[in-house]
Parts: structure tokens; C-alpha cells; sequence
């Protein structure tokens, strides 16, 4: 079963290692793999060429579409697996799009790397099967608020919300754009349970001005509520570009 990634600038597969720019692992050396494909469409995403291609309707703040072969690379497993362990890392993070769309096919790409340390980031709308599950270290769900644009029905799934909030592998992160998308986490963090360190809250920008602006509300409201405050550090570094 083979792997769609998506491309970085060159049209070549996106697989490069960096720091964790987010989350828990936030500066950790890592390998990185995106894949193409997403379940869900917020009007915010900063990878939209994973998912928002030509004659896809789903509305993006920038009304940009691409062009479906340009932006993906179709890889076996096996042969992403060897490019990845051609990095020299220890730790991988497997991001998209939602990579948990091909989980068939990472389970087998993860096989060939059985002594790497994995992370997934989820939109949290799909259950990995127990061949991946068991190869996973960490999960990072992105639960997507109402902000986002998705239908509640689409992208907050009661069951798998509640199996995250029980799995000791999982953090929560949550995308902030405005003050009031905290009181969403609360509701949630209120019916599901999630453990104290567990949620993360994480300003929206894809610029540093941006992120600092929204940091200075954010912070204190992370200091209120318990919640853990996730940078990017990624776009502080590097900006809103492909690879990094």
C-alpha cells in the first residue's frame, strides 16, 4: 500500500528533518514526513496545498487552490522508510494533512524503522488501528474549534475525544485565534475529562508578528485556566514555508 506525501518546493516528497516546532516536543530534533489528504478543511490551514486542490469548493481564507500532481508524490513504504533513516534521527513526527487517512501504509512504513521514536499529529477524527497504534510514542491531536469552519459532527467526535482524553500517549492542542475559543476548550476539557498537563493552547498566525501579537492575551488565559501554551517555533525560524 503505497504512500501519498505531499512535495516540498522542488516537487520532491516532503521528508526533512527540523526541530518539533509545536507541542510537547517543541525543539526537538526530528525527522518530519507529510502526507497529502485531509478529512476536514479549516479556512485557516497553512498546508493547504496537502488538501485544497483545483475543484475542491471547501472554503480557505485565501481562495488559493492547487494543482493535485504538482503538490503529491506517491512513495512505497519501504522507500519512504529509507529516506527517513537517511536523516540520522532518532525521532519522527508524522504530520499532513491527517496522516491517520493512510494508516495501512505507515504501519507498514514504520516496520522498517522499528527503532525510531514516533510521533502523529492528528486532527483527532480518525482511530488508528492497533498495527500503527502499537508503533506510536506520542499523539498530537488538534481538536478543531468552531473557528475553524468544520461541522461540530465532522471534527469533534465524542468517541474519539474520549479516547484520547484516556490515552496517556495523547496531548490536546488546541488552535486559539481569539479569547473567546477558550471557553470551547473549557466545554471540552470539561465533558471529556482531559488531564491536567494534557491540553495545550496554541495561537492561530503564520507569521511571528501575528503569533506574538495573540501570545500576549494568550499567556495570561493560560495562566487562569492551567492550560500549557505551545509556541511555533518553526514559523519564528523559518517562516510559512514547506520543509522546515
Amino acid at each position: 500500500m503505497n504512500l501519498t506525501l505531499a512535495t516540498d518546493d522542488t516537487g520532491g516528497a516532503e521528508i526533512f528533518a527540523s526541530l518539533q516546532g509545536e507541542g510537547p516536543s517543541m525543539g526537538m530534533p526530528v525527522a518530519f514526513v507529510r502526507l497529502s489528504r485531509c478529512n476536514l478543511a479549516c479556512v485557516w490551514c497553512d498546508t493547504a496545498y496537502t488538501w485544497h486542490f483545483e475543484g475542491d469548493n471547501r472554503p480557505h481564507r485565501n481562495g488559493t487552490t492547487f494543482e493535485r500532481k504538482a503538490n503529491q508524490v506517491t512513495l512505497s513504504p519501504a522507500e519512504t522508510a529509507t529516506r527517513i533513516a537517511a536523516l540520522g534521527q532518532n525521532r519522527l513526527v508524522i504530520t499532513g494533512g491527517e496522516p491517520l487517512l493512510q494508516a495501512g501504509g505507515l504501519a507498514e512504513m514504520l516496520e522498517h524503522l522499528p527503532d525510531i521514536s514516533v510521533e502523529i499529529e492528528t486532527n483527532g477524527t480518525v482511530a488508528p488501528p492497533p498495527r500503527l497504534d502499537i508503533r506510536v510514542d506520542q499523539y498530537n491531536v488538534s481538536p478543531k474549534l468552531s473557528h475553524s469552519g468544520n461541522a461540530p459532527d465532522l471534527a469533534l467526535i465524542p468517541e474519539r475525544l474520549d479516547a484520547w482524553a484516556s490515552d496517556p500517549r495523547a496531548f490536546l492542542k488546541f488552535v486559539i485565534a481569539a479569547p473567546e475559543d477558550v471557553a470551547e476548550v473549557l466545554e471540552l476539557q470539561r465533558r471529556y475529562r482531559f488531564r491536567s498537563g494534557q491540553v495545550f493552547l496554541m495561537a492561530e498566525g503564520t507569521d511571528s508578528a501575528a503569533q506574538r501579537a495573540r501570545q500576549e492575551w494568550l499567556a495570561p488565559l493560560c495562566m487562569e485556566h492551567g492550560f500549557r501554551m505551545s509556541d511555533r517555533l518553526h514559523i519564528h525560524l523559518y517562516g510559512d514555508t514547506r520543509g522546515t
